[in-house]
């Protein structure tokens, strides 16, 4: 007996391409449901979706972008790396944000070489400030060295095993965010975080700088919403803190339907907080963020996307007249900002501005960076280094008078998502005594300047009636020591870098002039000066030309009245 085995077949390919069809509606309905988790930023739960979904084996761009976006915005680097290396398996084509994300991601994950081949292909498809700038420092890692070793690092006892970040000084006490249950006013989970809503704690601080009992900040200042990175006038009576926009019980949204982030003030009023207003520059559809004031508070900086922004967030400053009055949010411009993230500032005692960035050349993720005070405006940014900075999130730096500080970061080894670290700066004393050089006799009055490694003038001091003078450095920088006095030689050491905090000893010794300075004199054979070169078609004096022309103006500063050819 034969059997027709056609039917069978039919029946066979029916079912799957059933089969088939229900699996990718299945998929299709799971994605839509991850879609609509993404968009509304609850990435924990569109993750979860989406990994369900390619462990089936499906695989498309926009499954791959968005999971490798969810784990990217979320602050888990090292996964968001396998998803956008997935992405680019697929070998098809995507926007120049991903290269820079994939790059981004790849120093999460120590993957260096790699990392910079994606950021050179970046700067070729865009004509983005964070490609001009690896472009123009392909070695950047190199001066990111040059800076390791300036902080000594330690941990705090405040950690919880959820969100903790954002420290600000209060007087002798720290105020942080921290989305912990405990001490938090209500157990309401963000959908975003699968966690409790931030709130603001206050801890004392000891003499030695250490953390101590944890309390809950204020039930005035804290609500049901997301509370975050106060920032404190000096004399502890008003703050400027980040909120959701919620305030009298009243919550507002953006024309998204999202609750964006609002910088707010309140003023202690009979030790109570109070009169919490919403600063007027805020909006509900754009983001403000991480308040930090000017030495003489007279400036509110802090981060934003408002329109005329140069990428996701930046940093802004705004005017503070003597009524309290805010004037107009100005941009720091494109030596600050970048297209990618700026943020959580921070104003030192000099005015330098510290900040975060993913734009700007660094080790992964968010790193750290100061740039200097120039009048009103700021110089370019220089990565502060390890070990401060990391492969991973590394942000809200802040530090007092005495070179102690705290900053926030998510790095590998912490106790929870993100963790607040401790940092002392590595700063050194160098003293020494001005003496004559044959009779040993202490030379008062002498003046002494400090000079960094590329003889940039650093300082300036005359020495005591005892002969001695006093620098304060940094650690891990070189520096060059120049002693005269009338009727001597000029005299200069150099200083090699050290790595602890102490004091270090250089004296100095000056030999009597012996000689008349006459006319005919040749000063380049007096003081042994070489043939001063200029760099092929430069004007500019190289360092080795100004240590030797500095010879001759001490020798001027010494005889006024001498003319020189």
């Amino acid at each position: 007996m034969r059997i027709n085995l056609k039917p069978m077949k039919t029946i066979y390919t029916l079912l799957y391409i059933l089969s088939i069809t229900c699996c990718s509606f299945g998929q299709g309905v799971k994605l839509a449901k991850a879609d609509k988790k993404y968009e509304k930023y609850a990435y924990i739960d569109a993750i979860e979706i989406y990994e369900k979904v390619a462990e089936k084996g499906y695989k498309s761009v926009d499954l791959f972008q968005k999971l490798g976006n969810a784990y990217y915005f979320n602050g888990n680097l090292d996964k968001a790396a396998k998803s956008y290396d997935a992405l680019f398996a697929l070998n098809e084509e995507v926007a120049p944000e991903y290269y820079f994300r994939y790059a981004q991601t790849l120093k999460a994950i120590g993957n260096y070489e790699k990392s910079n081949q994606y950021m050179e292909l970046f700067a070729a498809k865009t004509n983005d400030s964070r490609g001009k700038l690896f472009l123009q420092n392909k070695n950047y890692l190199n001066d990111i060295d040059v800076n390791t070793g300036k902080y000594i690092l330690d941990t705090t006892t405040i950690n919880s095993e959820f969100y903790d970040y954002g420290p600000s000084f209060f007087g002798n006490k720290i105020v942080f965010t921290s989305s912990r249950s405990d001490g938090n006013q209500y157990t309401k989970i963000h959908d975003w975080t699968k966690q409790t809503f931030t709130d603001l704690f206050i801890v004392s601080m000891n003499a030695e700088g250490k953390l101590e009992q944890v309390e809950n900040f204020s039930k005035t200042i804290n609500t049901k919403f997301n509370e975050s990175s106060p920032v404190f006038t000096k004399d502890g009576k008003t703050m400027y803190f980040t909120r959701n926009n919620y305030n009298d019980g009243k919550k507002r949204k953006s024309d998204d339907k999202v609750i964006l982030e609002k910088i707010y003030k309140a003023v202690l009023v009979n030790n109570e907080w109070s009169n919490i207003t919403e600063l007027p520059f805020s909006n509900d559809n754009y983001k403000t963020a991480h308040p930090a004031l000017s030495a003489d508070e007279k400036t509110l900086y802090f981060a934003s996307n408002m329109p005329g922004s140069y990428g996701n967030s930046d940093l802004y400053k705004v005017s503070i007249d003597k009524n309290g009055k805010f004037g107009t949010p100005e941009n720091l411009g494109p030596t600050i900002n970048t297209e990618g993230r700026e943020t959580f500032p921070f104003i030192d005692a000099n005015n330098n501005l510290i900040f975060a960035s993913d734009g700007h050349l660094g080790l992964g993720g968010l790193d750290i960076f100061e740039a200097k005070a120039n009048g009103k405006s700021f110089e370019k940014p220089i990565n502060i280094g390890k070990p401060v900075n990391s492969t991973k999130d590394d942000f809200g730096y802040v530090v007092n008078s005495e070179n102690l500080g705290f900053f926030s970061s998510n790095r590998d080894g912490g106790k929870g998502f993100d963790d607040i670290y401790t940092f002392k700066i590595c700063t050194h004393i160098l003293t020494g005594i001005i003496t004559d050089a044959e009779t040993k006799e202490i030379l008062p009055d002498a003046k002494v300047t400090l000079f960094d490694d590329k003889m940039t003038l650093i300082s300036e001091t005359i020495a005591s009636e005892k002969g001695i003078y006093q620098f304060k450095i940094e650690c891990i920088k070189k520096y060059y020591v120049r002693a005269s006095k009338e009727t001597y030689n000029t005299n200069e050491k150099s200083f090699d870098a050290v790595s602890i905090i102490g004091t270090s000893t250089l004296d100095i010794e000056l030999k009597r002039n012996v000689f008349p300075i006459e006319v005919g004199t040749d000063l380049a054979k007096l003081f042994n000066i070489s043939i001063i070169y200029f760099d092929l078609d430069k004007w500019n004096i190289r360092p080795d030309a100004a240590e030797d022309l500095e010879k001759i103006i001490q020798v001027l500063q010494q005889y006024p009245a001498m003319t020189i050819d």
